[in-house]
């Protein structure tokens, strides 16, 4: 991991967010309703609604072109829609000045994918920029700083520059900087597409650490689905710009609903061998299924059980059971042959019988 980790356990009240009003612990951070944005003849959000629940993280993902930037431009303030409500803590920010955005922004932070740290200032004086153009007192901003430098394990690089840091090291400096004016929402914009795999895995933590540690909401916008898929807790999928499915992140990642969901998922979920899908027809001697099962009761044992109810014809081809946010899921792939011509009928009726989705993905010819 790239800097050093946190271990430190700070108390809750030095890092606490403000505490919101009275009765809005119930009130969305985020609720956008009929949200439209055209560029031209493009029209980047259409009709978007989207709710998002105090003290959660929700990734959203898309392909390139989705609308997830300019969606997340209109959550700061800095995108105004043409049509529809964007309500912060409550408030519609749609048709607000300048001026009256500032405090608006104050309880938005951000996290961006290539850290925007002032290479002219230390690591101390970053963190507390925020503050600085706040107005909080010289003495003020610098306790409130090294405060957050503890929380993201860098308490040791606060007089050092952005470039004598790692890529990792900045962005804990920019998350830092992010959370200083206390935000009720945080924004992440791409935060670990520039980040390897091991750094990647180290801010992700820290992300969800931080969540659970302030109950700082948390809005995901990625395109690198083991993202979402390691701290979210609901994903809504975008895509010219409507939410075309919406859930919570186990559910969606183990039975997505829309082909464009499946695209997306195909990297981290399991496929067809690849040999087995160029084979692939409308007609052969064999059925491949693809079967989707979510049970608290799967174990290791799963696929010996299922396979003993099958007759020895049926064969279990590829596949596994994963674990999402501690709920078993499981996605394998079968083999089935054509004749008896009621057997795979059967095989589906008994998988069903259990919970499972069943797809048939086609035809190969013996041998597979």
């Amino acid at each position: 991991m790239t800097g050093r980790n946190v271990t430190s356990q700070p108390s809750a009240t030095a890092f606490a967010a403000v505490d919101p009003a009275p009765g809005a612990l119930e009130t969305p951070v985020v609720a956008l309703s009929g949200v439209s944005r055209s560029f031209g003849p493009t029209r980047a959000l259409d009709d978007l609604s989207l709710t998002v629940r105090r003290g959660e993280i929700l990734g959203i993902i898309g392909r390139s072109g989705a609308g997830k930037s300019t969606l997340i431009r209109c959550l700061n303030g800095l995108e105004r829609p043409d049509s529809g409500r964007i309500e912060i803590e409550g408030r519609n920010i749609v048709g607000l000045s300048e001026s009256e955005l500032q405090p608006i922004r104050r309880k938005i932070g951000m996290i961006f994918q290539h850290f925007n740290l002032m290479s002219a200032k230390t690591v101390v004086d970053n963190v507390a920029l925020p503050l600085k153009i706040a107005g909080w007192s010289k003495a003020e901003r610098r306790a409130r700083a090294l405060e957050l430098l503890d929380l993201v394990g860098l308490s040791d690089k606060a007089g050092a520059y952005p470039s004598a840091l790692s890529g990792g090291q900045k962005q804990r400096v920019g998350i830092a900087r992010a959370l200083s004016a206390r935000p009720a929402l945080l924004l992440s914009d791409e935060a670990t597409s520039a980040l390897d795999p091991e750094t990647t895995r180290a801010i992700l933590t820290l992300l969800k650490d931080i969540n659970r540690k302030l109950g700082v909401t948390v809005v995901l916008i990625t395109h690198e689905m083991e993202v979402v898929r390691t701290i979210g807790d609901r994903v809504a999928v975008l895509e010219a710009g409507r939410i075309v499915e919406e859930g919570e992140v186990w559910h969606v990642f183990s039975d997505p609903k829309t082909e464009l969901t499946q695209s997306l998922l195909s990297g981290v979920r399991p496929q067809l061998p690849a040999h087995v899908a160029s084979r692939l027809a409308t007609d052969g001697q064999e059925v491949v299924l693809g079967v989707d099962l979510t049970d608290p009761a799967l174990g290791d044992g799963l696929f010996v059980d299922i396979l003993d109810h099958l007759p020895a014809t049926v064969h279990f081809l590829h596949g596994g059971i994963d674990h999402i946010h501690d709920q078993p899921v499981a996605r394998f792939f079968l083999t089935v042959p054509r004749e008896p011509a009621a057997l795979v009928e059967d095989v589906t009726t008994y998988l069903r019988s259990i919970n499972a989705r069943v797809e048939v993905l086609g035809h190969v010819s013996r041998p597979v």
